[in-house]
């Protein structure tokens, strides 16, 4: 039965998004608390959104990769190919990292241009402390797409629990110390304890001397790049709105970090078990030549996810104001910031349709190894964005609408695209 591991890998990853996501608004409600929309929240959001999007690019990126590498070995010789992803992914990790640290001033001069000066040191030692992270999310990503390979979803589902457990305890505990920087050094230990966990999963796992895979190092590292060039594009969205947000006014930033909460919740929620559990299983259908299978799988899906998206979207629209006044006014978030917030998700919040439909279908068709039109659908909603934002030059409530408009544009063209090359797959 398709179903069956599909829904059991979705099941066990729902859980994981379900925690990850109840102790991520616990995280976002202290940050909340103890900086409100003061322009030292934006020096958080602006260093932590980008490497967000970095982690899960390299994440994102390897697993799907090499999940079906690994699907299509076994024994030595699939043990031999995940020892040499480990050192090829561990040292290009490092590398990413390292060039994060030490080019952080002109980063966030690019990814921050209109942020406070009094506050732009803070939001450069921000970005130092999180990119220790990237190291222990790139070498993470591959253990990761082992687990996958063998449906055990368990030991990575949790990974956003940890990331938000750690930076909540963290922070608290080191508040009056570090100020600001306590979040960095939570999340980045959250990333260490992840890693960590998924270790302990699939030790003694690593390659046989004996075995060779006779794959070089750069056909390893060149695997991933459709991947990176889609999901690249995918968190420019967001990354261009953020830093056009810095020159919206001082807590325009942090409060689009607000509102990703609220678009982050229902767009883990769907994406996350959805495509993760359909990676092997597509994959599975395509090494029998099951195409039709497969497609059928992927409407269904995308159907469902489509109802519940557009559902979630008008409901977190209609009570977006009660829902922020509940969960973050208090301490330094005061009703102007409730106000502030609210306005921003006006524009924001519809992006979760757009953005849950894209990804599904996207990750389903490089798990088909058909990665061209992802990769092509991605530069619209990017064009789009870019193109609405500086013409509009929008204020706090239509901040996101090039977001939003972009993605749902996208997808539309990504679906037609399937549909279209669909006869000519078999």
């Amino acid at each position: 039965m398709i179903e069956s591991p599909l829904l059991r890998g979705g099941l066990t990853l729902v859980a994981g998004v379900l925690t990850g996501n109840v102790i991520g608004f616990a995280r976002v409600a202290l940050t909340a608390y103890l900086l409100g929309t003061h322009s030292r929240a934006d020096s958080l959001a602006v260093a932590m959104g980008p490497i967000d999007t970095l982690n899960s690019v390299l994440i994102n990126s390897l697993v799907f990769a090499f999940v079906p590498m690994l699907t299509a070995r076994a024994g030595a010789e699939r043990a031999a190919l995940y020892g040499q992803l480990l050192r090829c992914f561990t040292t290009a990790s490092a590398v990413i990292a390292a060039a994060v640290m030490l080019g952080a001033p002109l980063l966030m001069r690019v990814l921050a241009p209109g942020l406070d000066p009094a506050y732009f040191p803070l939001a450069v030692t921000n970005l130092r402390i999180f990119a220790f992270s990237t190291l222990a999310a790139g070498m993470g990503a591959i253990p990761c797409a082992l687990l996958y390979t063998t449906r055990r979803f368990g030991p990575t589902a949790f990974y956003q629990a940890a990331l938000n457990a750690c930076t909540s305890i963290v922070a608290l505990a080191l508040w009056k110390v570090l100020g600001v920087y306590a979040f960095a050094a939570g999340y980045a230990l959250g990333a260490w304890v992840q890693f960590a966990i998924m270790w302990w999963a699939v030790r003694g796992a690593g390659g046989s001397a004996e075995v060779g895979t006779g794959l070089r190092w750069t056909e390893l590292l060149a695997r991933p790049a459709f991947f990176v060039v889609y999901a690249a594009g995918l968190g420019a969205n967001i990354v261009f709105t953020r830093a056009y947000a810095t020159h919206a006014g001082p807590g325009m930033a942090a409060a689009l970090d607000y509102c990703m909460r609220g678009v982050g919740v229902p767009l883990a929620i769907l994406v996350t078990p959805i495509a993760n559990s359909m990676l092997p299983e597509i994959a599975r259908l395509r090494a029998l030549e099951r195409l039709r299978d497969a497609l059928r799988l992927i409407d269904r899906t995308v159907a469902v996810a489509a109802l519940v998206a557009v559902s979630g979207c008008a409901f977190a629209l209609a009570f977006r104001t009660p829902a922020i006044r509940l969960l973050f006014e208090h301490g330094s978030f005061t009703p102007e910031s409730t106000q502030l917030v609210a306005a921003v998700f006006l524009g924001l919040g519809p992006s979760m349709v757009g953005w849950s439909l894209i990804e599904i279908t996207a990750r389903a068709l490089f798990a088909m190894d058909r990665p061209w039109p992802p990769v092509l659908a991605i530069l619209i909603p990017v064009g789009l964005n870019v193109a609405i934002t500086l013409k509009l030059r929008p204020g706090a409530a239509w901040l996101g609408v090039g977001s939003s408009v972009g993605l749902m544009a996208g997808f539309v063209a990504l679906f037609g695209m399937l549909h279209v090359a669909r006869k000519g797959w078999g």
